[in-house]
């Protein structure tokens, strides 16, 4: 048995979902709205995929039933992941399958340069998977995310190409896009990860998703409910993400030597990749944190950080404006951003 199985009480009509394994005898599970009771390993039985794809679950959502004689709608998007608040300072990662298709579907992560597996199966149409739960505190450190998946479904269908995504939660936008997540029906941080799928029909000129650079799927916030926390659960979760963002100097030095005591060690390619990569952290610290400005001191060189800096605040949907720093303090080996 694993995190996230469905699971059902022996001696009981209870269903749920392992929240935790507690030891090698006992075992979390969570049940409807939320709770959570141990149970041991021999008081619970898995509940199959077929048994769930031919008879339900008793954990449903809600479903419009459709008329007589209509043609029936294919749902060809709707993957998201959910982040649930649990209290003030945890949360649970949901996986959601809004779609008319089953998922074969593997999720990692990766933290510091090693891989972690997480979890692992088939998402059935219209069906809720948890994650994991992760700590505010530590959202940061979350790392990047790996998602593939598959596309089922019984009948006659065009083919379909997988969906292969990595993602790098962002502070500065994740935890604004907060809505009624489908199926839970619970306030949630929402990500859709097939937004950028084309319909099934053109197939053909599905792109891969690159592995490199890890971007964030494009979020239309206006679609999204507006946040319902209390004043009290606001202040706390604003408490903890004041916590979790550092602010970062109103001066950033991207100098190597500046960045790693053994630059020397380094060639070229790797060099630019940490000055990019602790150029967009900062950028991102500064956003999330309020800053109306920020410098970053890239030097002269061969002007290919610069270009890259450039490149990357060109078009930024939270920066005003961006120029060379004051001239007679830096030449032209910095760059003033103003963000919004």
């Amino acid at each position: 048995m694993n995190i996230g199985d469905r699971v059902r009480l022996v001696h009981g009509n209870e269903e749920g979902i392992i929240s935790k394994i507690l030891d090698k005898n006992l075992i979390e599970v969570e049940i409807e709205d939320g709770f959570r009771i141990p149970v041991r390993r021999s008081e619970i039985a898995l509940v199959s995929m077929e048994e769930q794809a031919r008879f339900g679950s008793k954990i449903q959502f809600a479903t419009h039933e459709k008329e007589k004689g209509e043609t029936p709608v294919l749902a060809q998007k709707g993957i998201y992941t959910a982040f649930v608040m649990l209290n003030d300072k945890q949360g649970a990662l949901y996986l959601l399958n809004n779609t008319d298709f089953d998922m074969p579907f593997t999720i990692g992560r990766e933290v510091v340069g090693k891989y972690q597996a997480l979890r692992t199966g088939v998402l059935l149409q219209r069906n809720v998977q948890k994650i994991d739960e992760f700590l505010i505190a530590d959202f940061d450190n979350w790392g990047t995310f790996m998602f593939q998946f598959l596309f089922y479904r019984v009948g006659h269908e065009a083919p379909r190409e997988p969906l292969t995504c990595r993602i790098r939660y962002r502070a500065n936008s994740f935890f604004k896009n907060k809505a009624t997540a489908p199926l839970l029906n619970k306030e949630a941080y929402l990500t859709q990860l097939d937004e950028q799928m084309q319909e099934v029909k053109e197939v053909k000129e599905v792109k891969q998703m690159p592995s490199e650079p890890v971007t964030q799927p494009k979020i239309d916030v206006h679609k999204l409910k507006e946040a319902m926390l209390t004043p009290t659960e606001a202040s706390n979760l604003e408490k903890n993400l004041a916590k979790t963002i550092k602010k970062p100097m109103s001066e950033v030095d991207l100098h190597i030597e500046v960045l790693s005591k053994d630059h020397t060690s380094l060639n070229t390619t790797q060099m630019l990749e940490l000055q990019v990569a602790t150029f967009e952290k900062a950028l991102e610290n500064a956003i999330a944190s309020g800053m109306k400005e920020i410098i970053f001191i890239h030097g002269v060189g061969t002007g290919k950080l610069r270009t890259e800096i450039h490149k990357r605040l060109n078009g930024h949907p939270d920066i005003s404006f961006f120029a060379d720093a004051r001239k007679e303090k830096f030449g032209y080996g910095a760059t003033e951003v103003s963000l919004k």
